[in-house]
């Protein structure tokens, strides 16, 4: 059986003749990146594998209401940390999502959606995109 180079670590392997196209060695850190990238794919086209995900973030929350809260008192040192990418994030470009979707809402035509530059930060809630509007035709 010849070997293959594993997708994550690079080292060459023997696949297992059971696993079909194997990519991934059997070591832990390779195992973890394969279904970390399984994971990704997933959440990226599956609408349900979304909700499920998010439903299951939000029971968690319920189950263990102050979790966080309680965790930052115990991790001052990444509190502060967090504290100061903050304020350097501060000064640079933030895209909300309300902006866009009042963008959306006042405007007609087709919209492109293109990066504005590399260094813009966004949360959950907000986009790193700047959009453009171009008129076709």
């Amino acid at each position: 059986m010849s070997k293959v180079r594993c997708a994550h670590c690079g080292c060459r392997f023997i696949p297992n003749p059971r696993i079909k196209n194997q990519r991934y060695c059997g070591s832990i850190q390779c195992q973890r990146a394969r279904k970390a990238s399984w994971q990704r794919r997933k959440l990226a086209a599956d609408p349900d594998y979304q909700a499920d995900k998010k439903e299951g973030q939000r029971d968690w929350q319920i189950r263990n209401p102050g979790y966080w809260q309680s965790w930052r008192l115990r991790h001052p040192e990444y509190v502060e940390r967090n504290r100061m990418l903050q304020q350097k994030r501060r000064r640079r470009h933030v895209a909300k999502m309300d902006a866009l979707r009042q963008l959306l809402e006042t405007k007609t035509g087709s919209y492109y959606i293109l990066p504005e530059h590399e260094g813009m930060v966004a949360k959950m809630d907000a986009s790193t995109l700047k959009v453009r509007l171009i008129l076709s035709g």
